[in-house]
């Protein structure tokens, strides 16, 4: 019998980026009650969300290549901690702003800046993570650990959205300070935990050139990582939005029909993740199947008229996303040498991250000319993702 592949720290790891993901992407599930409590407009929302995408698609190649120099612990710890205090900062900010509404610009300039540090710190935890595992697991075994990982973020995508929709119901105060303490639990764990990682790419100074950001071998990976954050971050953003309109509803209760929504995709997000730890099938092949599924499920909320109806369709989108973002990171890491895991991971973060910028404003923009307009996107998008792998495999095959 072969000796199983372990990597140290992992399980840590793994809830780490959980809970980081969970507090990151909490914010979209009450973004919109509290835009329209405190007097702005939905596009000011799609700002808040596309400030933090700026910079997260502009520091996670360089915070990859600097676990790289520096090591992935002390990369983490810098980063998780500054994440904290900036996102404390905030919900005591929304906090007051929701008792004595400011002035509209001092609103926007807040929400703005603090969102936008929040994703320039918080680029730092997913690509460092990802090169972390990379690290330690052997070729051709990285996408089952990459899969764990994956699952951890897209399934903190998902319950923190879920968990503050529900929490929001009740008090969105409360449901941005639990938001904004899950940082300092995630920053525990990775000093407690995790072992100290020597740098990597000082033994391999002057092997080879710096990674090209449109490196051949990652095209494929950092297409997928785009399309598909573009895909989620509309859907995120607007869900608010689609269930209060959709279903006249009012601020407290469309936060509660989103997390409902989120918790079905909870659901669908878990199953998949099940199936890719299990079964031995080629990323490429699951980002195809994925692709196939969550456009379908996406774009089908468009005809949503029965409030049943949107977490039954965002469930379906979610079990396509499952397959895919665990996916797009195993193809990144078995393309590249060891050195370079730092910052091939941090070249997908950043593609990401552009995602994160296009998604929320286009979002938006287009919820404002129909509320099904954004979903339908989302749908075709997908499905050109899917397209563009099968692609790429006839390509390589050929």
């Amino acid at each position: 019998m072969h000796a199983r592949p372990v990597v140290a720290g992992l399980p840590a790891l793994v809830l780490a980026a959980l809970i980081g993901t969970m507090a990151m992407m909490s914010f979209v599930a009450v973004i919109g009650p509290v835009v329209r409590l405190i007097g702005l407009s939905e596009w000011h929302a799609g700002l808040s969300v596309t400030a933090a995408g700026v910079l997260w698609m502009l520091a996670a190649r360089p915070w990859g290549r600097l676990s790289d120099r520096i090591g992935r612990k002390r990369v983490l710890l810098l980063a998780m901690a500054a994440y904290t205090v900036i996102y404390i900062g905030l919900a005591v900010f929304i906090d007051v702003a929701l008792q004595v509404v400011p002035p509209v610009l001092v609103s926007v300039l807040v929400l703005v800046g603090a969102r936008g540090l929040i994703g320039l710190f918080y680029a730092a935890v997913p690509p460092t993570a990802a090169a972390l595992i990379a690290d330690q697991a052997p070729t051709g075994q990285r996408a089952q650990f990459m899969a764990r990982l994956g699952s951890a973020n897209a399934l903190g995508m998902v319950l923190g959205p879920a968990a503050a929709g529900w929490l929001a119901y009740r008090n969105l105060s409360l449901a941005l300070y639990v938001a904004a303490l899950l940082p300092l639990l995630s920053l525990a764990l990775i000093a407690w935990r995790l072992p100290a990682t020597p740098p990597v790419a000082a033994a391999q100074a002057g092997a080879r050139a710096p990674m090209s950001r449109l490196d051949a071998r990652l095209r494929l990976p950092q297409l997928a990582a785009f399309l598909a954050m573009v895909s989620v971050t509309i859907a995120q953003v607007t869900v608010g939005f689609f269930a209060i309109d959709r279903f006249v509803l009012d601020a407290a209760a469309g936060a509660r029909m989103a997390g409902i929504a989120l918790t079905a995709v909870g659901v669908g997000l878990i199953l998949a993740q099940v199936l890719v730890m299990k079964l031995e099938v080629h990323p490429r092949r699951w980002i195809i199947i994925g692709a196939l599924i969550a456009g379908l499920g996406f774009a089908a909320v468009a005809a949503v008229q029965q409030p049943w109806q949107l977490p039954a369709t965002y469930a379906v989108a979610a079990f396509g996303m499952g397959f895919v973002f665990p996916s797009f990171q195993a193809l990144a890491a078995d393309a590249v040498e060891p050195h370079e895991q730092g910052a091939a991971a941090g070249t997908v973060a950043a593609a990401q991250g552009l995602g994160m910028v296009a998604g929320p404003m286009l979002g938006t923009v287009l919820y404002r000319a129909g509320a099904s307009l954004p979903y339908l996107l989302v749908g075709v998008l997908l499905l050109l993702l899917c397209g563009l792998a099968m692609a790429h495999r006839a390509k390589e095959t050929a």
